[in-house]
């Protein structure tokens, strides 16, 4: 009997949800903010692109705050309820002395909202490569304005505290930052206050070393490493990368449909259904990069490459494959969700069982 328990529990760990979506930003290229139907566009592309492996069904957020507004919920959050879309939510921390705005605009969508924003909130990241901006390379590339270690982590504390006694005070608080923000040991004590830790990480983007194409792989497999290898057992987060269609060289990188195609193939079709994962990203939205990564032109679901995983990949299977009859639909896909979370529900309902009994 104990066999039999101990065998329940460790599928108990295999059976945790897993999250794959795109990066939202709260703005257009234009710099025009984006109300509530642009995120359901976005969301509802998202979820029927053709040939997806599994359906991207998370975005990640990088602020709580209405573009254009004081303190007001992103119009994201209602978008993200109508469309049954898992939210990452983000805090932006850079440029800045208080978060007091960003955790009064989360405390009110959780008065409007309830369990219903709840039950999508996978965590909270408080900041976006703050750290790295601020680092010697964030600024030789000209990356804004960043914030250090004795700036996050109060932050970090705020926002405990702030949600402390609502119905999200439980849920994991992390920051993202890039690989070498992680790694940097002058920032180990940010590692020490979060739950976990989401990372960006380019490739393209790592013009010191040779990183053609032909080489991403293994750079991102090394620098992956050595992100964990500094996380203390904490969750790592893929919460950024992709390749861009268009753009500069870069290094020894090039931007292109092809080379884009070809690291979906090697890297998300490795890493979705195995990690949490937010691509970037399904619609370009900052007009400060010239490099420009969107999957899909004017979301589209016939998306800028083939999305579909080598058959050995591993990756989940593939999704709204059926275009002669048209592409499933959103609701169709909410309702595949819907039986997934009963399913987990159940799972979860009855680890808690066996953990008992043990």
């Amino acid at each position: 009997m104990r066999l039999l328990l101990l065998f329940t529990l460790a599928s108990c760990v295999s059976a945790q949800k897993i999250y794959q979506g795109f990066n939202t930003g709260a703005f257009f290229t234009s710099s025009k903010p984006k109300a509530q139907s642009d995120f359901e566009a976005e969301f509802n592309t998202a979820q029927s692109l053709h040939y997806s492996p599994g359906v991207f069904s998370s975005a990640r957020l990088y602020t709580c705050i209405q573009a254009g507004t004081t303190n007001t919920p992103i119009e994201a959050f209602q978008a993200a309820i109508n469309t049954n879309t898992s939210l990452l939510l983000g805090i932006w921390c850079s440029g800045t002395t208080s978060i007091d705005n960003e955790i009064a605009a989360l405390k009110s969508a959780i008065d409007k909202f309830g369990t219903k924003l709840k039950d999508l909130v996978v965590g909270l990241s408080v900041g976006s490569e703050d750290l790295y901006r601020l680092s010697k390379s964030g600024i030789e590339n000209k990356a804004g304005v960043g914030a250090g270690p004795s700036t996050i982590i109060p932050f970090i504390q705020s926002a405990r505290s702030g949600l402390a006694g609502t119905i999200l005070s439980s849920i994991p608080i992390g920051h993202v930052d890039s690989w070498s923000a992680w790694s940097n040991t002058s920032n180990s004590a940010v590692i020490n206050e979060v739950d976990f830790l989401g990372m960006d990480l380019y490739p393209y983007y790592e013009k010191d070393i040779d990183n053609r194409i032909e080489n991403a792989e293994q750079i991102f497999e090394k620098l992956h490493n050595k992100t964990t290898a500094v996380a203390g057992g904490k969750p790592v987060w893929i919460t950024e990368t992709g390749w861009p269609v268009s753009g500069p060289v870069s290094g020894n990188a090039t931007a292109s449909v092809d080379n884009a195609r070809t690291f979906w193939d090697i890297i998300a079709c490795k890493y979705l259904g195995r990690n949490n994962v937010w691509w970037y990203t399904l619609r370009d939205a900052d007009p400060s990069i010239a490099e420009k990564f969107a999957i899909s032109k004017d979301l589209s679901a016939d998306t800028t490459f083939n999305l579909t995983c080598p058959a050995a990949s591993g990756a989940p299977a593939s999704v709204n494959t059926d275009l002669s009859k048209g592409v499933q639909s959103t609701k169709k896909n909410a309702a595949m969700r819907s039986v997934e979370e009963m399913g987990y529900t159940a799972v979860f309902v009855l680890c808690g069982v066996m953990g008992f009994l043990l």
